[in-house]
Formats: C-alpha cells, sequence, structure tokens
C-alpha cells in the first residue's frame, strides 16, 4: 500500500494504492469531509484486486481547487474521467460512499462504456434542491459564500483532541477509524492541527441538479449495482424511486450506521459481497 499522484491539468489528485498488476481495478470515492483512508478496513479483504482509494479534490492529500472554482458535484466526474485517461483505465469498477456513490453513479451515467460495476455505500445520487425553494436556497448559498470569507477556524491543540471530534461527529466512528481519517486529513503548524479540507466545501451548492435530471442519470445506468445500506444509516425511506430507476440494482442492508463500511464487520460483509459477485 502507496501513495500515488495524479498530475492533471488543472490539479494534481492522491490516492492510497494497493495490489498493483491485478487484472480489475477498482477505483473507491469517499464521503463529503473524509479522504481516502475510509476504506482502509475494506482495503484488508480486497486484496485480489488493484485497488485506488481516491482523495477528491479539495480532501485529504489532493490539491484544493484554484480561487473562482467551484466544488460541483460534477466536477469530480470530471476529474475521474481525466485521472482514467491519463493512466489508461479503460474500464474500471466504482466504489462510493455517500458523496462519493453519488459521483460513482454520475460516471456510471455518463460514461457507462466505462463501468463494469458499480457498488454504493449510502448514497443513492447527489441531493437536490426543491424547485418551488430554488430562488430561496440560491440566495442563502450565494451569502453563506460571502460570511465564510470572513471566517476563520480554531485549530486544535493537540491529535488527540482532533480525534475526539471525529469520533463524535454526526455519524460517529470508531477510535480506529477516527485516526485513520485524522492521520491523513490533518496538517500542523505553529497555531496546531487544523483540517487539510478545503473550507469551500462547507458551502451549500449555489446550484444543484433537481430530482428529473437524477432520475435521468440513474436510469442512464448500464452496470450491476449493489447499493449497501446501514440499518441506522441515512433515511432512504424516500429513495424507491430513484431505486425503480435502475435495471440491475440489489439492495443489502446491514448492522451499522453511515460510515458502516468502516466498522470491522460490516466491512468485512461488504468486501465478502464484492469478491464474491466481482468475477
Amino acid at each position: 500500500m502507496h501513495e500515488v499522484t495524479y498530475a492533471l491539468d488543472h490539479l494534481t489528485l492522491r490516492a492510497i494504492e494497493s495490489g498493483q498488476g491485478q487484472p480489475e481495478t477498482i477505483i473507491a470515492l469517499h464521503g463529503w469531509l473524509d479522504n481516502a483512508s475510509s476504506f482502509n478496513e475494506l482495503r484488508k479483504h480486497l486484496t485480489n484486486f488493484h485497488f485506488v482509494a481516491l482523495d477528491l479534490a479539495g480532501h485529504g492529500h489532493s490539491d484544493h481547487r484554484p480561487p473562482g472554482d467551484t466544488y460541483y458535484i460534477w466536477e469530480n466526474v470530471s476529474d475521474l474521467l481525466s485521472l482514467m485517461d491519463l493512466h489508461g483505465y479503460n474500464k474500471v469498477t466504482l466504489l462510493g460512499h455517500s458523496m462519493g456513490a453519488s459521483v460513482a453513479v454520475l460516471f456510471a451515467a455518463l460514461f457507462p462504456e466505462r463501468v463494469n460495476r458499480l457498488y454504493m455505500i449510502e448514497g443513492m445520487g447527489p441531493p437536490v434542491y426543491d424547485e418551488k425553494k430554488l430562488p430561496q436556497l440560491m440566495a442563502e448559498a450565494i451569502l453563506k459564500q460571502k460570511r465564510l470569507k470572513r471566517r476563520t477556524l480554531r485549530p486544535y491543540p493537540d491529535l488527540e483532541s482532533a480525534i475526539k471530534v471525529r469520533m463524535t461527529s454526526r455519524w460517529p466512528v470508531s477510535r480506529q477509524s477516527a485516526e485513520w481519517l485524522v492521520e491523513r486529513g490533518v496538517k500542523h503548524d505553529e497555531t496546531g492541527y487544523s483540517w487539510c479540507s478545503d473550507h469551500r466545501l462547507m458551502l451549500p451548492s449555489i446550484n444543484r441538479m433537481t430530482e428529473k435530471q437524477v432520475m435521468s442519470c440513474l436510469n442512464a445506468v448500464k452496470a450491476p449495482v449493489r447499493l449497501y445500506l446501514g440499518l441506522d444509516g441515512i433515511d432512504m425511506s424516500d429513495a424507491q424511486a430513484r431505486m425503480d430507476q435502475l435495471d440491475k440494482l440489489d439492495v443489502i442492508r446491514l448492522p451499522g450506521n453511515h460510515h458502516l463500511h468502516m466498522d470491522a464487520e460490516p466491512a468485512l460483509r461488504i468486501a465478502t459481497d464484492i469478491n464474491n459477485t466481482l468475477v
């Protein structure tokens, strides 16, 4: 396992890679404000694959987007296509968690010939704006963007403080998982420890897709799809209409919360399922 660098035209992305030389490549895409280390537990059981866990732009060790650029989710789709073209990944399997699942499903819809299989954890596509509230929500997003320029974040005095915060966030993770995320996700200077992630990621999107657009993309996915949901994860009770757009979908519910893939038992079950289906 080692870090690899992907120097794209507009920015540099970094990833944790293992299983070089294996014929099947899995590109793993993490969730919002996470990083490539979120797949460390899964990686233990996916040794028969060339496994590339990517730090998406603005996360982990990857570059932040230049000033003036946006973090719209489709920018990640473009980055992924550039990465695959640059390194000759003609066709891959995509594994995505939460925001990463949204990136993966959009990529599979736009470039179906480049995706072998699609594995999604706690995600069924990007969030959307209520069309009736669009002017209000766009206005709020623009105002928040302006306020963020005046905001400074207080650093943590030590790593232990950052680890404890990560363990007790909205979706709690184990201490080991928090240590992995913090190790790759913080930087240190004379003021203390602060997150590497671009603070602009905290902003709501000024523009979002509509539900009809998301449905159209789901309907365009040709690859077989496995969706893993935590029994204590995000509320997917209203996602059936999205599920109905996928012709080749299997839904698997497992113990765990939104970060179930970082816990030993559900991670093993997810990896076993991938090993059994990705042949």
